[in-house]
């Protein structure tokens, strides 16, 4: 499974979205409520046990975590 579809997965499958559907790639996580600080810290959690990626304090921004499209940027930038 692509990188973009396993964190559109685990999104949707740990936060309430009323309808999955209607999300895009590029939607603010926080700006539309669907993640708050604690769930940054589980996105973060996944990223390590999924693709074996420590994320540095520095790392933990809104550019990096905030919509689908930025976490799978900021994942394969970690792989690559």
């Amino acid at each position: 499974m692509a990188i973009k579809e396993q964190i559109r997965s685990f999104v949707t499958s740990n936060f309430y979205i009323a309808d999955p559907s209607t999300l895009t790639d590029d939607a603010s996580l926080l700006g539309h409520g669907i993640i708050d600080s604690t769930g940054v810290l589980e996105v973060i959690a996944f990223i390590s046990d999924t693709f074996g990626i420590k994320v540095e304090d520095s790392e933990m921004l809104p550019d990096n975590l905030d919509s689908i499209e930025r976490i799978s940027n900021f994942v394969t930038g970690k792989l690559g």
